[in-house]
């Protein structure tokens, strides 16, 4: 599978590198970025995937995070890959921000013409892992996965759906009951109809009753002073309780006076990186 490396920095002690491949699921090219820590100099490190939000490309994490110094402490791997199919020949909503472009919302859409292309959670769970671990050195048995917003959505779905494949999971301001909110709503019955009965298996307060895991711990971060989250957006109580009834460990943290930006992220990602460290890294 030809990878296309874009360009590379030097960045504590690895390196970032932005890399494009013609992608067989989403039938075009994608994109991503991946912050190899020094210590994979030495062999093979665990792998931590990030899943962005709305409107992001695979350059928002890297560039305004700060992850990578926490990465390279503790010896993680960062991919973080385009929030949808992009390019000529491909869908898009003009006139709307939060669907098509830059929104696709980590499903395998079922509607035409979506349906060609907009296929980001096998993505994600299938053909964008397998890349990596032939690209680069990783350990395949050690991968976990986070993300924001509609990434925080699609971290949760992904890690809950796939637990042999990522061994640890966190969020920052998770949509978390995307069935019960307007950008759920929107996104779902374009991509997936209107039978909502299809979008329980994208929904990680529907998916946790099924599939909690209760050995693992689900780190969430969310800003009380979130616009979208006065907006009734992203929903965390609704998670919250589906997390009790189901018996999945969660730990909730509503950070006073943060938001929904990326200085609310930079604010705990020490706090995130340590919590997947502390599966990926052990033993």
């Amino acid at each position: 599978m030809p990878l296309t490396p874009l360009n590379q920095h030097a960045c504590f002690g690895g390196t970032v590198g932005y890399y494009s491949h013609p992608s067989s699921t989403c039938n075009c090219d994608m994109r991503f970025a991946v912050f190899v820590p020094p210590q994979a100099q030495a062999g093979p490190v665990p792998v931590l995937f990030y899943l962005s939000g709305l409107t992001c490309t695979e350059d928002n994490f890297t560039s305004k995070a700060g992850a990578q110094r926490y990465a390279a402490e503790h010896g993680l791997m960062l991919v973080a890959p385009d929030t949808s199919p992009r390019g000529e020949g491909i869908p898009d909503e003009a006139d709307a921000w939060d669907f098509g472009t830059g929104a696709g919302f980590y499903v395998d859409a079922t509607v035409a013409p979506w349906s060609a292309h907009y296929n980001m959670y096998s993505y994600v769970v299938s053909e964008l892992p397998e890349l990596i671990a032939a690209e680069f050195a990783v350990r395949r048995d050690r991968m976990g996965i986070f993300g924001h917003s509609m990434g925080g959505h699609g971290a949760l779905v992904c890690g809950l759906r796939n637990p042999e494949l990522f061994k640890s999971i966190s969020a920052f301001a998770p949509i978390a009951a995307p069935s019960q909110c307007p950008w759920g709503q929107k996104a779902f019955s374009g991509y997936l109809g209107a039978d909502s009965n299809s979008w329980r298996a994208y929904d990680a307060s529907e998916l946790v009753k099924e599939h909690a895991q209760k050995n693992r711990t689900i780190l969430i971060d969310q800003g009380t002073a979130d616009t979208f989250l006065n907006q009734n957006q992203l929903l965390p109580e609704v998670f919250e309780a589906a997390c009790k009834e189901a018996g999945q460990p969660l730990i909730l943290r509503m950070q006073p006076g943060y938001d929904h930006s990326y200085f609310f992220i930079s604010s705990f990602m020490a706090d995130h990186l340590r919590h997947h460290a502390d599966v990926l890294t052990k033993g």
